[in-house]
């Protein structure tokens, strides 16, 4: 840690990081503290930061100090959560680290909640269990509230309620001038919109308000099939997928799992098919509609059944420990019977594929309709989201094969590693994309902002 009267870093003067210091109530880290390792961790290890200066920040106003001393420094900012998404990474310049800000407060009378930027959805989940509320989080609720929330955010209740940047109502954001901003539908209009669908580009996102919906327990799980199943199971899901009601939201994964005892051991160093499902609806209801998936082939195991809402997470079983992977992805269209032979011959047993994890999540509904205040989200034309979960060093050999079936955008929460850093533009129709270019050129012109999915400002 950075004490007031040490030498200057990378050639930031000895006064300007004692200035920082003195500003703030978190810690400064340079590259020689002991404690700057451990403090750049996060989730995804496929990219490393190198900052010069990490602010690990305890307050907006931390936040306001980091972001102007980068600003006088000419110094580019990233910021850490969880570390889930990265994109660019940051070979020096500031990283605002921001999972001390894990602050979480549900207020079950107006059915809204309130989190800090470094909340993760476990937290927000289980705060609003006990009054039977949920939020729109995502499959694993190891993931940061913020950055999942500004990138969209498509999960589990996603068909009946949306995106979770959909009900967001109020956010306060740190802007490249230091200002401490709170936008909503009213003040700052066209910030609020950029924001919530953006993701990083317009600031850092200190606090975040947003709604929650009355769910209490699901009809979900997973049905699991062995290999040899797996063009079966796929087929018959992609026709149920026709004929199911709004509160059913689904995906199915190819998974090739490595051999280790964080994976399940029946999935160890195997090819399987995981078909998920989470259903608001009544549970005889769920028995019902899943009962055609379920009669396909043989079960490897069937998970499906009443649950809480707190254990949503048993649902998709993603990761919880920390491992290095690119995530990369397209938004389909249409996923006819050709569509899913070519990703059967890219994907599926005998093909050279060698992603952890080849997932097919089904959209439309509430995914496909404008938000009540409209949002800079994309997607909303697609039927289904085609994602791929990469080990090191592997190349694409799925998501070209399923290019003519694609709407020729991309989901931007679905994009990790250095490959996808430039592929904010492809998440955004032309107007979108200009509009969010022209916000980017009013609050950071000089994009400080720019170690992420980068949205360039307008010149």
């Amino acid at each position: 840690m950075i004490v007031a009267g040490q030498t200057g870093h990378a050639g930031i003067a000895e006064s300007a990081l004692d200035g920082l210091v003195a500003r703030l109530r978190g810690e400064v880290f340079t590259p020689r503290d002991a404690g700057y390792e451990r403090e750049l961790a996060g989730f995804n290890r496929i990219g490393r930061h190198r900052p010069d200066v990490i602010v690990a920040a305890q307050s907006a106003g931390d936040v306001s100090a980091a972001v102007s001393f980068a600003d006088r420094e000419a110094l580019p900012v990233a910021v850490q959560a969880t570390g889930h998404g990265i994109a660019a990474s940051a070979r020096g310049g500031v990283l605002v680290s921001t999972r001390r800000m894990n602050a979480v407060a549900v207020d079950p009378l107006t059915r809204t909640a309130h989190v800090e930027a470094g909340a993760q959805w476990h937290q927000v989940i289980a705060a609003g269990a006990p009054h039977g509320l949920a939020p729109l989080n995502g499959s694993s609720p190891l993931v940061g509230v913020v950055g999942y929330t500004l990138g969209g955010g498509l999960g589990p209740l996603g068909r009946q309620y949306g995106y979770a940047a959909d009900h967001v109502t109020c956010i306060e954001v740190v802007t490249a001038d230091g200002s401490i901003l709170r936008v909503t539908r009213d003040r700052h209009p066209d910030l609020f919109w950029a924001l919530r669908g953006g993701k990083g580009n317009f600031g850092i996102v200190t606090g975040l308000w947003f709604g929650l919906v009355p769910v209490r327990r699901l009809h979900g799980g997973g049905i699991y099939f062995p290999g040899e199943q797996a063009a079966q199971a796929l087929h018959t899901w992609r026709q149920w997928t026709a004929t199911v009601p709004e509160e059913m939201t689904s995906s199915v994964a190819l998974l090739r799992l490595p051999d280790v005892p964080d994976v399940p051991e029946f999935l160890r160093g195997t090819f399987a098919a995981h078909v998920r499902i989470a259903f608001t609806g009544r549970a005889e209801e769920g028995e019902r509609l899943v009962r055609p998936l379920r009669e396909c082939g043989t079960p490897l195991a069937d998970t499906v059944g009443e649950m809480p809402y707190t254990a949503v997470a048993d649902i998709h079983q993603d990761p919880v420990h920390p491992l290095p992977y690119h995530e990369r992805n397209i938004v389909l269209r249409e996923l006819g019977s050709d569509a899913m032979e070519a990703l059967l011959r890219a994907a599926g047993a005998g093909s050279s594929c060698r992603d952890l994890m080849v997932e097919v999540r089904h959209l439309g509904g509430a995914l496909s309709r404008p938000a009540e205040v409209p949002n800079a989200v994309g997607a909303r034309d697609g039927a289904f989201t085609l994602a791929t979960l990469s080990p090191p060093d592997s190349p694409d050999v799925v998501l070209g094969a399923m290019e003519p079936w694609g709407t020729g955008r991309r989901y931007l929460n679905f994009l990790a590693g250095a490959d996808t850093a430039g592929s904010a533009a492809e998440c955004f129709d032309p107007e979108t994309l200009g509009r969010l270019a022209r916000v980017k050129a009013a609050v950071d012109p000089g994009n400080l902002f720019r170690l992420n999915h980068n949205i360039a400002p307008l010149p």
